[in-house]
């Protein structure tokens, strides 16, 4: 019993973390762009504010547009009790692994992007046919990428795949260097990150994931904006574990604990640090041009494959 409620903690911790990396990476751009900005806790105020507040729904909608933010928020939360933190393995990954976690973020997409559609609006529909092309070129890159991960580390669960990295050195293994760049890629992709898209704008031009979520309000907003977090911290905390482990224990002990959520939390916020401040330095990529860096997380991919098989 004791095992799962560590599990649970776990999980906890990413989905209550989630909104504090989206803080610490808008406090990075605006120091980055010498602005004073908003604090690292506003995400919190705001999803609370929007949790007070009533929705309006389109006429035009149909209950696909109401139950999607319900869908991701329950699609992203049960991913997280896959997710360690500080334990070694979680209590949950013997019934999924990363393939799982894939196919959960996949359902969730899926229900978004009809969300967007069915609301008959133009932003809507824009943003969905977008999604969907970049869906169909990155999927490939992060398959590509979790059999070179799992070629590595012997499967695709993902505490045996923490348990093998957290006693191996990406040093020593180059094929693991050259998936690490795929993930990277492929992280910045899914979260929406530029040069792939800009979720700070409105501007139809280059609004993505935004146009899809433009006639939410209320309670559905925050679940949207909340489950959006939660998929970006589970996103860092794979990158963290998979390839910069070394903070995990095996035996229960509250040092251990406390010093494994204290190196967690130090490695996500670095990650979101430096992905904000590449933010900072990159512009906008043409839509037709995303391809290139995919392309780059594909043949990162074949080449960490040809490393295994050397």
């Amino acid at each position: 019993m004791l095992e799962y409620g560590l599990g649970i903690l776990q999980a906890l911790l990413i989905i209550g973390l989630s909104p504090l990396m989206v803080g610490i990476m808008r406090k990075t751009k605006a120091k980055s762009q010498k602005r004073i900005g908003s604090g690292v806790f506003q995400p919190y105020y705001d999803i609370i504010k929007l949790l007070r507040k009533d929705e309006v729904i389109s006429d035009q909608s149909s209950w696909i547009f109401q139950v999607t933010p319900w869908v991701n928020f329950v699609t992203t939360a049960s991913a997280a009790f896959f997710i360690p933190v500080f334990f070694l393995y979680s209590p949950f990954g013997m019934v999924g692994d990363i393939l799982l976690v894939v196919s959960l973020f996949a359902l969730g997409r899926f229900f978004t992007m009809l969300a967007g559609l069915d609301v008959a609006g133009s932003f809507g529909g824009l943003g969905s046919s977008r999604e969907m092309m970049i869906s169909v070129l990155v999927e490939p890159a992060l398959f590509m990428t979790i059999f070179v991960i799992a070629s590595f580390y012997g499967g695709t669960n993902i505490s045996t795949i923490v348990s093998s990295a957290n006693d191996t050195s990406i040093l020593i293994v180059p094929g693991i260097l050259f998936a690490l760049i795929a993930f990277f890629i492929i992280m910045m992709a899914e979260t929406g990150k530029l040069p792939f898209d800009n979720p700070s704008t409105h501007l139809e031009l280059t609004m993505i994931h935004e146009a899809m979520i433009l006639e939410y309000s209320g309670k559905s907003l925050a679940l949207m904006e909340w489950s959006h977090a939660i998929k970006q911290m589970i996103l860092f905390a794979l990158f963290v574990d998979i390839f910069l482990p070394w903070n995990f224990f095996e035996k229960i002990s509250l040092i251990g604990i406390g010093f494994g959520i204290i190196v967690f939390v130090a490695k996500v916020s670095a990650i979101a640090g430096f992905i904000a401040f590449i933010e900072t330095r990159v512009a906008k990529w043409r839509l037709f041009r995303v391809s290139d860096l995919i392309a780059m997380a594909i043949s990162s991919s074949m080449i960490g494959v040809i490393f295994f098989f050397l």
